[in-house]
């Protein structure tokens, strides 16, 4: 299992303006989504150029997937407005994909909801840990993501023959490495629960018999 890590995006500081790249990025992700959508359906998918814009569209949002957390870090431009944006653009863009494909019949409804189901367990364990800390990618959960990516953008891509055969097998991968690593982010985030700093203040509270201080309380909300 991997470790838990610092992560700057814990304790965003309180100056960072709202209105930059990163946040730039991600709502450009957002705006993509519907764009993406209706390329995807049109003609009950049947379109191959516009089959084709889909997937230039989805490649667009996935770069800016890639750089938006990334410049927010290396630029200490962390806000929470990123932190609540990033992963419902990530969740719109994936969950589209994958729910389009299968209404067009391109991938099986049962591959698509243990996607979903992850991705959003996962997003929602974000959020019930975010005042402990940042729990940091593994290596698995980056391939994850890649495979998953190049798995919808190969379905998306009206192929024939043996690419089309291929693309199965990548989602298969994509589909293994989305359950494990969902089980791996599952015990990372109970284990942050249990040690980190909050938590062990909160314990060692309990064990002197009186709840944080209103002061505490107050910083830890800022946090």
């Amino acid at each position: 299992m991997s470790s838990v890590v610092p992560d700057p995006a814990a304790t965003p500081p309180h100056t960072v303006r709202l209105v930059n790249l990163p946040n730039a990025l991600t709502v450009l992700r957002l705006l993509v989504v519907p764009v993406f959508a209706v390329l995807l359906l049109s003609g009950d998918g049947m379109d191959e150029a516009r089959r084709w814009w889909a997937t230039l569209f989805f490649a667009l949002a996935i770069i800016t997937d890639r750089y938006d957390g990334m410049i927010a870090r290396r630029t200490n431009q962390v806000t929470e407005f990123g932190k609540l944006a990033d992963p419902i653009a990530d969740k719109a863009l994936t969950g589209t994909a994958l729910i389009g494909l299968s209404v067009l019949g391109l991938l099986p409804w049962w591959v698509t909801l243990t996607i979903l189901v992850r991705e959003v367990g996962v997003t929602l364990l974000r959020f019930w840990v975010i005042r402990h800390g940042v729990i940091a990618a593994s290596r698995g959960g980056k391939l994850k993501t890649v495979l998953q990516a190049l798995a919808i953008g190969l379905y998306i891509l009206p192929l024939t023959g043996v690419l089309a055969s291929a693309r199965w097998w990548v989602m298969a991968v994509a589909l293994v490495l989305t359950v494990v690593t969902g089980i791996d982010y599952v015990y990372r985030a109970l284990t942050l629960r249990r040690t980190s700093a909050r938590a062990m203040r909160a314990a060692a509270a309990r064990r002197a018999g009186k709840g944080p201080s209103a002061g505490e309380s107050r910083t830890d909300t800022a946090a």
